[in-house]
């Protein structure tokens, strides 16, 4: 797993100098010579291009579903930001009716919640209510916005009710409880 690890951030380092050096002379060429030394030059490269075994149609086509669903999530928490009823897409907890089956499908072992970055979602099958945010270039997708109940999380932010908290950190999400604890093994030994 580490060496696997280690072989994708070569990957993503190698494509982002590239990229960004036009853009970012300096500061590429700084981090390619911190890298690999000085004897290249990051403007000697070339352009970075992804293999063609990386190509995943029906990877590409569900992500594209899913940023849908997530484009209109977002356009609901942005009427309720203008309206002042919601400060950070955080403080959300919307309700997400789907009537696309496609979509619903897409969206099967995807964490919507995280993807939109609201606290939680719901996902229920069907039109929704008449009242809903609707985002007129996506059929099929209505968001009833909604404020997140709980407390919120000292570490990631998100509002999580308290009830299923550790009891060695109370004041954070269980998620954030058992990164901590992988943390701290890993650290204080």
């Amino acid at each position: 797993m580490r060496k696997a690890t280690l072989a994708v951030i070569e990957e993503i380092f190698r494509a982002v100098t590239t990229w960004l050096a036009p853009v970012l002379s300096f500061t590429a060429e700084e981090a390619w010579w911190d890298r690999y030394g000085r004897d290249g030059s990051v403007h000697l490269a070339g352009f970075y291009e992804a293999p063609e075994a990386w190509l995943d149609a029906a990877l590409e086509e569900k992500w594209e579903k899913v940023r849908k669903v997530r484009r209109v999530v977002t356009g609901a928490l942005e009427v309720e930001r203008a309206a002042k009823r919601l400060g950070s897409s955080l403080e959300a907890a919307p309700v997400v009716h789907i009537a696309e089956p496609d979509l619903l499908a897409a969206l099967d072992g995807v964490d919507l919640a995280e993807v939109a970055i609201t606290s939680a979602v719901r996902i229920v099958a069907g039109e929704g209510p008449a009242e809903a945010f609707r985002a007129d270039d996506i059929k099929g997708v209505a968001v009833v916005p909604a404020k997140a109940g709980g407390i919120k999380c000292a570490r990631s932010w998100k509002y999580f009710d308290p009830a299923t908290a550790a009891a060695d950190y109370p004041d954070i999400t269980p998620r954030d409880a058992a990164a901590m604890r992988e943390w701290k093994q890993r650290h204080v030994m």
